[in-house]
């Protein structure tokens, strides 16, 4: 959806659906469930030990926390009139689904940081987003800041600090993560859904966020 105060940077019917279809595909509700399947499935040695029941589990638990029940929360508060659009055009519009996914995220990064055999990558990243999600809302006071440059923002910095600590080849991993920063960045700005510098400081958030739980949760 368009914002009120910026005017979309294409009108090509093309590149506007592409636009709205990558910003749908990498949703931050569900960026980060594909870390975590990047983690459970792809990663070598991430989860080594953990049953295919386990593994399951712990996909289950972050759809649920990262994107269901945020999702939902939002449904909610569309049919009961507490804001005027799913997609959130308007600062006032993101400050209860925002409160809400802090909650959620927060109740995930505590359940897996009091489970012993969960790695400390996935405890971070639940941090991130969390930590993500308070500068979000601390942002909104002032502007409308891209919440889908936060979440590739976290995704990518999540993955160099995964590449820089373990002895594996990342690079194509670094590369795919960067490319698809770099189109939701893009599809952000072509719909007219924000301007250059929320996108930009959405990213820089998303990124200070992560670095702030790697700190907390890996030194």
């Amino acid at each position: 959806m368009v914002s009120p105060d910026v005017q979309p940077i294409t009108t090509n019917p093309v590149l506007r659906f592409l636009a709205k279809f990558i910003s749908y595909v990498f949703h931050p509700c569900f960026v980060p469930v594909y870390v975590v399947l990047f983690l459970v499935y792809e990663h070598p040695n991430m989860f080594v030990g953990f049953s295919p029941r386990n593994k399951i589990l712990v996909v289950v638990q972050a759809f649920m926390m990262f994107s269901f029940f945020p999702i939902i929360t939002t449904l909610l508060l569309r049919a009961l009139k507490f804001i005027d659009s799913i997609h959130l055009p308007t600062q006032r519009d993101r400050i209860i689904p925002l409160i809400a996914s802090m909650t959620w995220y927060f109740w995930i990064w505590h359940v897996w940081r009091n489970l012993p055999d969960y790695p400390k990558e996935l405890v971070a990243l639940a941090l991130g987003v969390f930590a993500a999600s308070i500068i979000a809302m601390l942002s909104n006071i002032k502007f409308k800041i891209s919440l889908h440059a936060i979440g590739v923002g976290t995704m990518v910095t999540f993955l160099i600090t995964v590449a820089l600590q373990q002895s594996l080849h990342f690079a194509v991993y670094l590369s795919i993560a960067f490319i698809i920063a770099g189109l939701v960045c893009t599809a952000r700005l072509l719909s007219g859904s924000h301007n250059s510098f929320q996108v930009y400081s959405g990213f820089l958030a998303g990124v200070a966020a992560q670095l702030i739980a790697n700190v907390v949760v890996l030194s």
